[in-house]
């Protein structure tokens, strides 16, 4: 009776547990994180590029790297950097859906001001029956 039960029990957990995994009812619709943006993505290459820059300095200064090879990396490196710079400045810059959507935001905000404060009043119940 014991085993029979304790079957069940694993059972069902197994279903539980596997059902999310083998729906396909999210399959086609795969969102993406909240942080990933083109302009997030374009911040974290451009730090990984900064970051083989300062290896590279450091790889150069210990003696690892020549000269030559030094001078060729660094100019390839500085110009990933400078081109990613120029990518996130051009997604930083303001679309003009943006300008309609923040002026329909500050007069959301206007009118919301102009509203009074709603007060709300809780009523007291004084007893006079003593509590057990």
């Amino acid at each position: 009776m014991f085993l029979v039960i304790g079957l069940l029990i694993a059972l069902g957990l197994a279903a539980f547990v596997a059902t999310p995994l083998l729906s396909a009812e999210g399959a086609g619709n795969s969102t993406l994180p909240v942080d990933v943006t083109p302009l997030g993505d374009l911040k974290r290459r451009r730090l990984v590029v900064y970051e083989n820059l300062k290896d590279l300095e450091f790889e150069h200064q210990a003696g690892k790297i020549g000269g030559q090879d030094y001078q060729s990396l660094r100019e390839n490196y500085l110009g990933e950097a400078a081109a990613l710079m120029a990518a996130t400045q051009e997604a930083e810059q303001p679309r003009e859906n943006d300008a309609v959507i923040e002026r329909e935001i500050a007069a959301r905000r206007a009118t919301r001001k102009i509203q009074p404060p709603r007060i709300m009043f809780v009523p007291i119940v004084v007893s006079r029956i003593p509590c057990p």
